[in-house]
């Protein structure tokens, strides 16, 4: 169960990370409004396969340069 617990904290680290690239490209300034972006979640799975062979990418790195601080 503990492991679950680390994998959603994982999960939602790396798509908390993908949604802020998102937001943060041009075309995205002005689409959402506040009551849109209250409503966004890190907290989705369509981006992983639980029940099917992971392939993991050594090729590529995920962009974590832009980290906020606390």
């Amino acid at each position: 169960m503990l492991c679950l617990h680390i994998l959603q904290s994982a999960l939602g680290l790396i798509n908390t990370l993908m949604i802020q690239d998102t937001l943060a490209l041009p075309e995205w300034e002005d689409v959402l409004t506040d009551i849109d972006r209250r409503g966004l979640t890190p907290l989705f799975h369509t981006n992983m396969t639980p029940y099917r062979e992971i392939q993991l990418r050594t090729d590529r790195r995920l962009d974590l340069t832009d980290l906020p601080t606390a």
